[in-house]
């Protein structure tokens, strides 16, 4: 155990974000270099080392939290990275953008403040990069066995580095032009710069894995003779199809996907653009869902000089406190205040959008609101609460339904899909094409980072088996699993 008396001696304690005014004006990460290191040896000091560690259960990947709380107490940050990578292969994006289902489920917070277990996790994987503590982890020998991963976000470089330290020959195919999947077009540079990710590419690499991108299986390559050039493939790609707002207006320039908007951005700090085609400067955004990605074309909105940004909610206004229908330890739906909320706008809940109204040009000018509620268990309007905002640029950020259908590889494979449009698996999940794997939000659906490297590592357990029969790599989670994060 960390410190007896850590969680009675020292109160809950977050990273220090840099001041507003600062960081709008750059795409930097918000958090001040280094904040974190002064409070976070107390901040471990707070881990009880319950009898029965609850967060273990809150998070997907069964990280080991209180014993690399305790050696990030001790300042053993070798041990604690060891324990860290022991169960998850990319810290520092999980450190960084998971919403920490753990931290729901710490036991400290039944009755105070739960360990800040993101904050100790994030800064143990910078301390070990610092310290060159994270190499390299070649296999000893090669199986002779090849495996193809489709998609290169979190679940596909998790399979792909799991098999390939177990000795078989990988090839990662990105039909993007860089690695990465959303986490380098859709996660803002503010939320995590992209030198973390193109790190871990280096280490791959040097593991020998192999990548291809601006390759699209289904496309460029048909899945069908993919399939019979590898020995095994693992599909991670991800959920990607935009979920559409039908409402008349839909057609008028102006309003884009997030994942339209988003990755332009990004293009913009890669060096590619100069300025993003689609830019927030100087208009009135309208931002319509209310989830992390949403909140991340707030904070993109803002750096690009939005002249106001609205985000509208059709759900109503979470509480601050759990309510009596999430009890501990399940992850409860709570009001939050992300950076890019901090840095000003409007949120607006319980409204759904009626229609769009454009200028002679066909742009985008206003959009027509009104304020609904639940009744009975319906979503119903409520007459007279009719009204127009202005919205020169409107991006729609309600989630994704599922896995794209359009490229072939579904057809071409000959895959069948659940009653969710997600790619259907097995306990073991592989596909019903022999050889065939999927992982992540292509076979889950929309979920989260955390639970998109643990589908990988548990779908190159079931290739690994596949191809040898048996495998020492850990344990699998159920593709039915949903622990306490849902």
């Amino acid at each position: 155990m960390a410190d007896p008396k850590g969680f009675l001696s020292h109160e809950r304690e977050h990273a220090q974000t840099r001041p507003v005014e600062e960081r709008v004006k750059d795409w930097n990460e918000v958090y001040r270099p280094g904040a974190l290191l002064p409070i976070i040896t107390k901040q471990a000091s707070r881990c009880m080392d319950c009898g029965i560690p609850f967060c273990h259960n809150g998070c997907p990947l069964g990280n080991l939290i209180p014993e690399w709380n305790d050696y990030a107490y001790r300042e053993d940050w070798t041990a604690a990275s060891e324990r860290l990578h022991a169960t998850n292969n990319f810290p520092e994006f999980t450190g960084r953008l998971c919403p920490a289902p753990c931290e729901a489920a710490c036991v400290l917070g039944i009755n105070q403040q739960p360990v800040t277990i993101k904050n100790v996790e994030v800064s143990i994987i910078d301390k070990a990069w610092d310290a060159g503590d994270v190499t390299p982890q070649p296999p000893e020998r090669l199986s002779g066995k090849t495996v193809a991963v489709i998609g290169s976000g979190p679940a596909g470089l998790a399979a792909a580095q799991q098999l390939t330290r177990a000795g078989h020959t990988v090839a990662v195919y990105e039909r993007a032009d860089r690695i990465g999947g959303l986490l380098r077009y859709g996660i803002p540079e503010f939320k995590m710069e992209k030198r973390h990710i193109n790190r871990r590419i280096e280490q791959m690499r040097a593991e020998g894995t192999k990548f291809r991108t601006e390759v699209e299986i289904g496309r460029d390559i048909d899945a069908a003779k993919l399939r019979k050039r590898y020995d095994a493939v693992v599909i991670a790609a991800g959920a990607t199809t935009s979920r559409d707002l039908p409402v008349p207006g839909r057609e008028l320039n102006g309003i884009h996907f997030a994942m339209e908007y988003l990755p332009l951005a990004n293009k913009v700090q890669e060096g590619d653009l100069t300025v993003a085609p689609i830019s927030a400067e100087g208009k009135h955004v309208v931002v319509i869902g209310g989830g992390d990605t949403g909140a991340d074309c707030v904070g993109t909105a803002h750096r690009q000089g939005a002249a106001s940004v609205t985000q509208l909610e059709i759900m109503p206004k979470p509480g601050e406190e759990r309510s009596a229908g999430q009890p501990w330890p399940t992850f409860p739906m709570l009001y939050k205040v992300t950076s890019a909320h901090e840095e000003g706008g409007e949120r607006v809940y319980s409204v759904s959008t009626t229609h769009f109204e454009g200028d002679e040009d066909g742009n985008v000018q206003w959009l027509h609101l009104i304020e609904v509620e639940f009744t009975d268990g319906k979503l119903e309007q409520k007459p007279g609460t009719e009204r127009r905002i202005p919205a020169q640029l409107v991006t729609l950020a309600m989630g994704f339904t599922g896995t794209d259908q359009k490229n072939g590889l579904v057809e071409q494979f000959g895959l069948e899909l659940d009653a969710r449009g997600n790619v259907a698996r097995d306990a073991d999940f592989e596909t019903n094409v022999p050889g065939v794997f999927v992982a992540g939000d292509a076979g889950r659906g929309q979920s989260l980072i955390v639970w998109a490297i643990a589908e990988g590592r548990s779908a190159a357990r079931g290739v690994d088996r596949h191809l040898t029969g048996a495998s020492a790599l850990p344990a699998p989670i159920k593709p039915t699993d949903r622990a306490l994060t849902v």
